[in-house]
């Protein structure tokens, strides 16, 4: 399946925007769930899916204290961590699956150890996640490809934010940059579009986008109208689903507007209208809709028009009903009935 031209494979100003379905731990350890969100977010119209590599022991110690303590099963954040693991095989068939449905397989490394494991499997590119934008051997390994790099901004101060940019551009790798605030789910005034377009000022070489929880598609719609060339939303296969990132995530029906609401926003932006050229295309609508003068009752001819022998009626097509004014005064050369539409040959001089 041809896959869409997306920011992934033109990272250019003003390419097409890339939707991405970010699916992190929602298959909460199941193998099977994982290969089901991969189906649901090709059917929604997504360009690529996201999961998260985590290698518990090589990014993480017993010491990890919970985000949120949301798992019945895990006993410590490393043990959810372990929970969370895929086989190199198991990571092959999820890749294997996205392009067999036309997505881009993407997958946030947590640890060197998982850049490594992506690299195996070839990934087209990378997310720096949000609590990674300051950790430079987790970014050197991911920019010695060589390959895009997608970096959230949801943890970084200014600074951090400039380090992570600087070394990803120096090491000749395209960028794009996402405004994302770390929270589940994102209010609508800490969203923060007007920081994506701080990006584009501050990064005129990166791509920019917004990584949203909001759980609404109209952080999306926004971004989608201001430009923004990546878009990253959670997905959720139901409201009912278990997990810490249900609350934020958008369903399939709400992706599936998202996307078609992003692919119209594009053929918008790429089709300026001509406000004179439209006006000629609609003659014959205002034909129709528009009014003409008509005589308001029976009117002999020889008549002096005044102002109440003449009325603005549909259809179009005669003297305009801009007009009715300027006849006023004007003398009937011939009889009219009513609701006759007015023509010059019926008027004197």
């Amino acid at each position: 399946m041809t896959k869409r031209i997306t920011w992934l494979d033109d990272p250019q100003p003003g390419a097409n925007c890339t939707v991405i379905a970010e699916v992190a731990q929602a298959h909460d350890g199941s193998l099977g769930t994982a290969h089901a969100f991969i189906d649901v977010a090709a059917r929604c119209g997504a360009d690529a899916i996201k999961f998260q590599t985590h290698i518990a022991a090589a990014e993480s110690t017993a010491r990890e204290p919970w985000r949120k303590k949301f798992s019945k099963q895990d006993a410590t954040r490393y043990d959810y961590w372990r929970r969370m693991e895929f086989t190199e095989d198991q990571w092959h068939g999820l890749a294997e699956h996205a392009g067999e449905v036309g997505l881009h397989f993407l997958s946030s490394p947590f640890s060197p150890e998982a850049v490594e494991l992506l690299k195996r499997i070839g990934v087209p590119g990378w997310k720096v996640a949000s609590g990674e934008v300051d950790e430079p051997r987790l970014i050197g390994a991911m920019i010695e490809t060589g390959q895009p790099v997608i970096l959230s901004s949801g943890m970084s101060d200014g600074s951090e934010t400039d380090r992570a940019v600087r070394k990803i551009l120096d090491a000749g790798c395209p960028l794009a940059i996402l405004q994302c605030t770390t929270s589940y789910p994102v209010a609508p005034e800490a969203v923060g579009l007007n920081v994506m377009q701080d990006f584009a000022a501050r990064y005129p070489d990166a791509a920019v986008g917004l990584s949203d929880h909001s759980a609404t598609i109209f952080p999306g719609l926004a971004a989608a109208t201001l430009g923004a060339q990546v878009i990253e939303v959670h997905l959720t296969l139901s409201r009912d689903m278990f997990g810490p990132d249900v609350s934020s995530s958008l369903t399939p029906e709400e992706l599936t507007l998202l996307c078609h609401g992003v692919r119209f926003n594009e053929v918008m932006r790429a089709n300026p209208v001509n406000k004179e050229a439209v006006a000629d295309d609609m003659a014959p609508m205002r034909a129709i809709f528009g009014k003409s003068v008509v005589a308001a009752r029976d009117l002999p001819a020889g008549t002096v028009l005044g102002a109440a022998d003449v009325a603005a009626k549909k259809p179009g097509g005669g003297i305009p009903a801009r007009d009715i004014e300027t006849l006023v005064g004007r003398r009937l050369v011939r009889d009219l009935e009513m609701d006759t539409p007015l023509s010059e040959d019926d008027l004197d001089g």
